[in-house]
This record gives structure tokens, sequence and C-alpha cells, in this order.
């Protein structure tokens, strides 16, 4: 990993997962410190390749696929373990297995205390 997990600031994760594994990805978070996530129901396509099936006699391609965005913000977890914990509980081998985002946070706000920056996360 480059210096994009430096852990100095506020980093939002993001990662596109299979939903079957969601679990997996749930435990991985908790046995590092991240508990906190928000997680939507998502589809999209990459190098997952398209399927075709048939329904009522007439051929369709189903090229987006469905998968779960996972969403977790830290500041005084480095956010190298969150990845290598999304991608330990996603991880199959097979094309499909999701991509993971790094994202700089320029603040935070804490709505209920009203406390600020790395304090609210």
């Amino acid at each position: 990993m480059t210096d994009e997990t430096d852990d100095s600031e506020i980093k939002m994760v993001v990662a596109m997962v299979r939903p079957d594994k969601l679990g997996d990805v749930k435990k991985a978070l908790a046995e590092v410190g991240a508990p906190s996530l928000t997680v939507t129901n998502v589809s999209g396509r990459g190098s997952q390749p398209a399927k075709k099936g048939q329904w009522r006699g007439e051929e369709y391609v189903v090229d987006l696929h469905q998968k779960v965005k996972v969403e977790t913000v830290v500041a005084d977890i480095p956010a190298k373990d969150v990845v290598d914990a999304i991608a330990d509980g996603a991880h199959t081998g097979e094309k499909g297995d999701g991509k993971i985002f790094v994202l700089p946070v320029d603040n935070a706000y804490q709505v209920r205390t009203g406390k600020e920056g790395p304090e609210a996360v």
C-alpha cells in the first residue's frame, strides 16, 4: 500500500463486495476495532463477465451485478488495517470479489455531542 493510507488524518474506506461476503466483512472489521459502518445495496459492473439468461422465451443479458457498498470512517485505526480486514473478509479468488477505495475526509462532526474532527469519529 502507498501513502494514500497514511493514518495521520480521518479516512473513509469504501468497498464494493459480494452480498454473501458481508457477514465475513463485518466480522473482520469488528476484529480490527472498526465496527461502525454503513451498508448500501448497489449494482454495477467491472471485470466480472455479463450473464445471459432466458425469460419467457426471450434472451436477456445481465451486465450489472448485485453488490453491497460498505463505508466506514476511521481516525484512530490505521486505514491499511481496515483495507486488509475487508479484503480478507471479501476474498473468494474469483472475478467480482470487489474493490476498496481509501478517501481523505476533511472533517467530521458528531451531531449529538458537537464533537469535531477525529474525536467525532
